[in-house]
C-alpha cells in the first residue's frame, strides 16, 4: 500500500484551496492526488479546523471583553456603547441537488448565508453559516443561536450605562445593523429613508461609520481566502464546512498579524434591497437618544454635517 498523507501535507492542500480557489482538479495536479482524494482531504482538515479554532478564536464574550469591545468601537468609530456589527453575506454554490428554490436568492444565483457579527477589529464574534439563500438576513438573524441569545438577554453583555460627557440617560449596549433588521433594545437600524431631520440623517451616518466593519470583514474575508470569490463545487455540506473554516482561519490570521488595518483599502459595501421591520417604542426611544447625542456637544463629530 502507499504511504499515507501526512498531516502537514494535508493541511497545505487545503489552506491552498482555500487562498486560490483553485478546482479539485488543479490540486489533482500540483499535489499528485486523486481528485477524490483531494475532496475528503479538504472536507476532513475544513471540519478539523473550525473545531480546534473555534472556541480558540470565536468564543463568546463576557463582560469585560464585550467593554473592550465597546471601547474599540468609540475610539475607531465613534459610536459609544456599540459591542457589534452584523450582517449576512451571499456564498455562491452550485445548485445543491433535490433543493428546489430553497438556496436560490434575489440576486438570481444559488446560494446559501454566512451571517455574522463582527467587531470593530474586522474580526468574526459569531457566525452562522448554511441557511437558505432564500431567506432574508433578518430571518435568518432570528432562527441563528446568537438572535435567540440576544432576545433573551442571555449574551452576558453589561448593564446600562451612560453615554460619554453625560449623565443621563442611561442607555443598554447595542449591535448595529442594516436596515433588514428589526429595531430592538440592543439592535440599532437606520432611521427611514423618508422624509429625514438632519438629526436622524447624522444618526443614519453615524450608525453607518460603526456598521461598515462587518462587510469590511466580508471583504478581507474573500480577499484573503479566494474560494469564496467564485461559486463553491462542492457537496453542501463540505462547502459549508469550508465557509466555517475559513471564517476560523481569518480570525486566526487578524490576531496572529495584529489588528492595524486601513479599512479605505477594502469597502465590500453591498448594496441590498431590503425591506425594513418596525420596532418597539422602547427601542425608538433609545434610537431617539443616539440621535440626540450625536447632534450635542459631547456627541458630534466635527465633519459630520459636512458628510450628510
Amino acid at each position: 500500500m502507499r504511504d499515507s498523507i501526512p498531516p502537514a501535507e494535508r493541511l497545505i492542500i487545503t489552506l491552498r484551496y482555500l487562498a486560490t480557489g483553485q478546482s479539485l482538479t488543479s490540486l489533482h495536479y500540483a499535489f499528485q492526488i486523486g481528485k477524490s482524494t483531494a475532496s475528503v482531504i479538504v472536507r476532513e482538515t475544513c471540519i478539523t479546523i473550525w473545531q480546534v479554532l473555534h472556541a480558540v478564536v470565536m468564543g463568546q464574550p463576557n463582560k469585560e471583553e464585550w467593554l473592550k469591545i465597546a471601547d474599540t468601537f468609540q475610539k475607531t468609530c465613534n459610536f459609544p456603547n456599540c459591542v457589534g456589527a452584523i450582517d449576512g453575506k451571499h456564498i455562491r454554490v452550485l445548485k445543491p441537488m433535490r433543493s428546489g428554490s430553497q438556496f436560490f436568492n434575489y440576486k438570481k444565483y444559488f446560494s446559501f448565508v454566512l451571517f455574522a457579527v463582527c467587531d470593530a477589529n474586522y474580526s468574526f464574534r459569531y457566525v452562522d453559516v448554511g441557511s437558505y439563500g432564500s431567506s432574508s438576513d433578518s430571518a435568518v438573524f432570528g432562527h441563528s443561536e446568537f438572535g435567540q441569545l440576544l432576545s433573551s438577554n442571555a449574551l452576558d453583555l453589561p448593564g446600562n450605562t451612560t453615554l460619554p460627557g453625560t449623565s443621563y440617560p442611561s442607555m443598554p449596549f447595542v449591535f448595529v445593523g442594516d436596515e433588514a433588521f428589526g429595531l430592538g433594545e440592543h439592535l440599532m437600524r437606520p432611521y427611514s429613508s423618508r422624509n429625514l431631520s438632519i438629526t436622524r440623517r447624522v444618526f443614519n451616518y453615524r450608525l453607518t461609520r460603526a456598521r461598515r466593519v462587518v462587510e469590511c470583514a466580508f471583504g478581507i474575508l474573500a480577499n484573503k481566502w479566494r474560494v469564496l470569490h467564485s461559486p463553491i463545487n462542492l457537496k453542501l455540506e463540505t462547502a459549508i464546512s469550508v465557509v466555517k473554516a475559513a471564517c476560523a482561519l481569518h480570525n486566526f490570521v487578524r490576531e496572529r498579524d495584529g489588528f492595524n488595518f486601513d479599512d479605505s483599502l477594502s469597502h465590500s459595501m453591498e448594496r441590498q434591497n431590503r425591506r425594513g421591520v418596525r420596532g418597539t417604542t422602547h427601542a425608538a426611544a433609545i434610537r431617539d437618544h443616539f440621535a440626540a447625542y450625536f447632534m450635542s456637544p459631547q456627541g458630534e463629530l466635527p465633519w459630520q454635517m459636512q458628510a450628510i
